[in-house]
């Protein structure tokens, strides 16, 4: 396998719409992800704080990690010193604990506030109500030390690719809502919809990403531990 020509190929893909892409190396060994770095690439994804914090300190220190999992907040003290962009912010008591972590490192974290498209019950995520209920509260605009950067979303796992389409485009609405409403604020700055991967990334991008996370494309099929 080819790490760089898989990267090559998919970032052909985003160059007309400078959409980013999120090399998702989750599961994946620090071998592999140093190949990709020896090509020049820098922003990596993974979903486990144990395993990126393990990776962070066998790896280049200029590497701009994602952290695209479920992140709970008893963990993100791992993390603080050196994440880029946490992607599933799904609760305002994380958003705290973010902004309380950054606090103790003296810098301002970027995070995306995750949302629940999908119609599947297993994914985590806001209601739209929920996020915009949180980016109005009086303890968020206090706020120091996080940056609220766009959204995220992970679309129904389903071979609909109308169904696809369509959570894509409730969130890319969303965003321009919100955008609209609060990039006035000090710790907003919309940017980023981080939607689409391995599978739909190409549906995401027609629907407004500006983020993709993709791994399998890149890296090939994940291989799970039994532990």
């Amino acid at each position: 396998m080819n790490i760089a020509q898989n990267i090559e190929k998919i970032n052909t893909k985003l160059t007309p719409t400078n959409t980013k892409l999120v090399a998702v190396s989750k599961t994946k060994p620090a071998e592999m992800i140093q190949q990709a770095y020896d090509t020049g690439w820098r922003r990596f994804g993974e979903n486990k704080v144990q395993e990126m914090v393990e990776k962070h300190e066998a790896l280049p220190k200029d590497i701009e990690w994602h952290l695209i999992g479920h992140l709970q907040s008893n963990k993100v003290k791992y993390i603080a010193p050196f994440v880029s962009l946490v992607h599933g912010v799904d609760k305002a008591k994380l958003l705290k604990e973010v902004d309380k972590q950054a606090a103790k490192c003296d810098r301002v974290i970027n995070c995306l506030l995750q949302l629940h498209i999908a119609q599947e019950d297993t994914k985590f995520g806001l209601s739209f109500a929920e996020a915009r209920d949180i980016l109005a509260s009086e303890e968020f605009v206090a706020m120091k030390n996080v940056c609220v950067v766009g959204v995220m979303g992970m679309a129904t796992f389903t071979d609909d690719k109308t169904q696809i389409r369509n959570e894509f485009r409730s969130l890319k609405i969303f965003f321009d809502e919100i955008k609209t409403e609060f990039n006035h604020l000090p710790n907003v700055d919309l940017q980023e919809v981080s939607m689409g991967m391995s599978g739909d990334y190409e549906i995401a991008i027609e629907e407004g990403s500006t983020m993709v996370r993709v791994g399998s494309a890149i890296f090939g099929s994940r291989v799970y531990s039994n532990q």
